[in-house]
């Protein structure tokens, strides 16, 4: 599954080193749905070009793309079509920057 909306740090990327914050993003991901039920919404194309699931994806009323941007472990991205949360996803980004939240702090961004 994609997430829609955003974009994580690299961590497995075969061209690409580990991203500042990419293990951080990882470890936090799984936190949150590893080995839990989670909900998938479409919104858009169901598929990318690489054929992942292209998805919200939320876990026990979590909305797991938004907890991933405000506690800075993942950018607001979009591509091409503006998703349907993409305003709200942007709003969490602003306000992880401006607390210096996870990779805002880590990186330098």
């Amino acid at each position: 599954v994609r997430y829609l909306g955003i974009d994580t740090p690299e961590t497995v990327h075969p061209g690409k080193p580990v991203e500042c914050f990419g293990q951080e993003a990882s470890e936090r991901n799984k936190e949150l749905v590893e080995g839990k039920k989670v909900r998938l919404l479409q919104d858009g194309p169901a598929r990318d070009s690489y054929d992942r699931l292209l998805r919200y994806v939320f876990v026990d009323g979590t909305f797991v793309n938004g907890d991933l941007v405000w506690g800075g472990y993942a950018y607001a991205r979009s591509y091409g079509d503006v998703p349907l949360f993409y305003q709200t996803l942007v709003q969490l980004e602003r306000s992880a920057k401006e607390e210096g939240r996870g990779l805002w702090n880590a990186c330098g961004s």
